[in-house]
């Protein structure tokens, strides 16, 4: 979480996609940061982005990208980013780099 911590928030994250995040934070980095991120989440350092009106543009984006393949919550973040400003912050560079490489969306560095 300390890498967030350097940029300017706020940071917003799509409701699709939490439990994806938590699940990957809790396999790869531990219960611990599992705690440290939801805490993150109580103290409302995200904005939960329900995206309710997201889901022409996540349909196009699975269709478009469908050779990658390009999952519902890679689109579902691809959708709020366009709708936020057009930064991810990801390490999955195969994925969204490729729509990056579009001009759509930019990488946070």
């Amino acid at each position: 979480m300390q890498a967030l911590s350097l940029s300017r928030g706020p940071y917003v994250l799509p409701v699709a996609t939490l439990s994806e995040v938590t699940y990957l934070i809790e396999q790869k980095l531990g219960g611990h940061i599992l705690e440290e991120f939801i805490t993150t989440l109580v103290e409302q350092q995200f904005v939960l982005d329900c995206g309710d009106h997201d889901f022409e543009r996540i349909h196009a984006l699975i269709v478009r990208y469908n050779d990658l393949p390009l999952g519902f919550s890679d689109a579902a973040v691809i959708a709020c980013a366009e709708r936020n400003g057009g930064l991810v912050a990801t390490l999955d560079y195969r994925h969204f780099g490729v729509v990056a490489g579009e001009g759509t969306i930019r990488i946070m560095p």
